[in-house]
């Protein structure tokens, strides 16, 4: 009559062998989001370089294979920086940092000189203002990071970071990149507000923006002429630079649906940089207002998953890694959209993973995979900890192991 009580304790064990199994761990929704901005920019540098292509080399698809080929150097780099460790870059910060400054001041004394600046070396086929973008994100990231306790206090917050950013902005502004000058210091403020700065020293950091700006739009030429352009511009789209009313143009002839990708005629008439600053005039033209809310909305995308892998990290490093990468892309894609419209004072920024050129392409696939990296790392210890939480199965068993779970005894009477 009496039945004994068993646990089989290989059942309660298993589910933690499936969650302990290898995982990946990758964000699909923020991979599916890069590969189509991936796949938009190579169809548009196609249709957007056919003129300067045959102008430099005779060939219609110079800029096409060239953008080919530092997408698949960017993909391949992407890829092996997902599969580390983003804690691992503490160890080599440092040094990054200061090859990016060496770079800064080497391209000052052997750069190319085109435009009236000196922004690239050999050949143009190295930009280190690119490389700055990103190396000051993760420096300052892991500074920031380091500084918790103390980032409040000015001494050890914010004059450093002032310094820094200082050092790297100036190297910049001085080739002169107006535009990457700026985008560095709005990344250190950035940062400074999310790793928990103080409203007041934010509000000072603000202060000393505006009046960078203000010298920036007194002080250089190019600053005084953008400005005066974006002004005229406010007050009569007749009068903007040739540049925004080309860019317009584009916009006006591609209407709600566009001409067709490859149709376009203003980037064969006047519009200047159609396969760099203005491809996204070029996507308005051929596809119209719709493509532009697919572009837009692929860069929506992108900052939803990177603030939530952002408030996902499993450290304070990670989080400010994976939402200064985001904000970065973002910011430069809304620059160079809001540019071209007159929203803005004329910036030359790239389009991330749509405009041709090999820095720019690189180091946003760099830093996407250094986002894929914190997601992965998140995706890894999250499905740890749920492991360990399965495997603590209390010990039913005595020294003897036998059950130590009592059994329903027998009846001592008599049997009915």
């Amino acid at each position: 009559m009496g039945e004994s009580v068993s646990l089989n304790t290989k059942t309660m064990v298993r589910p933690a062998k499936t969650v302990r199994s290898l995982r990946l761990g990758i964000d699909i929704p923020l991979l599916i989001t890069v590969i189509t901005l991936l796949a938009v920019g190579l169809l548009m540098v196609y249709s957007a370089s056919w003129k300067p292509s045959l102008q430099l080399t005779g060939s219609t698809d110079y800029f096409f294979l060239n953008q080919l080929k530092w997408a698949f150097v960017g993909v391949i780099g992407a890829t092996l920086v997902t599969f580390l460790d983003y804690r691992m870059l503490r160890h080599i910060v440092v040094p990054l940092m200061f090859i990016t400054l060496v770079l800064l001041v080497l391209v000052l004394i052997f750069g190319d000189d085109r435009f009236n600046s000196r922004r690239s070396l050999m050949n143009g086929s190295v930009q280190p203002s690119e490389m700055a973008k990103l190396v000051i994100i993760i420096y300052l990231s892991y500074w920031l990071y380091t500084k918790q306790d103390k980032i409040n206090i000015i001494s050890f917050g914010l004059i450093p970071l002032a310094f820094i950013l200082a050092i790297t902005a100036g190297l910049i502004l001085k080739q002169p990149d107006i535009s990457a000058a700026m985008t560095v210091i709005l990344l250190g403020g950035l940062l400074f507000y999310l790793a928990g700065g103080e409203w007041r020293q934010i509000l000072l950091v603000g202060l000393v923006v505006g009046a960078l700006l203000i010298v920036v739009v007194t002080v250089f030429p190019t600053g005084q002429q953008r400005f005066a352009e974006y002004i005229r511009g406010l007050q009569d789209p007749v009068q903007s630079s040739f540049h925004i009313r080309r860019s317009v143009e584009a916009i006006v002839n591609g209407g709600l649906f566009g001409v067709g990708i490859g149709k376009g005629t203003t980037k064969f008439t006047g519009l200047p940089v159609t396969h760099t600053d203005s491809i996204f005039e070029v996507i308005a033209e051929e596809t119209g207002l719709v493509g532009c809310f697919l572009v837009v909305g692929l860069y929506i995308a992108l900052l939803w998953r990177g603030l939530t892998i952002a408030n996902k990290a499993p450290d304070m490093f990670g989080k400010l890694l994976a939402a200064g990468v985001t904000l970065w892309i973002t910011i430069e894609a809304l620059i160079n959209m809001g540019v071209m419209v007159n929203l803005i004072p004329f910036a030359g920024n790239a389009l991330p993973l749509i405009s041709a050129g090999g820095s720019s392409m690189v180091m946003t696939m760099g830093a996407l995979g250094l986002l894929m990296n914190v997601a992965r790392i998140s995706n890894i210890e999250s499905k740890n900890k749920e492991g360990r939480a399965y495997s603590a199965v209390v010990d039913l068993r005595g020294r003897n192991r036998r059950g130590s779970v009592s059994r329903v005894s027998r009846p001592t009477g008599p049997r009915q």
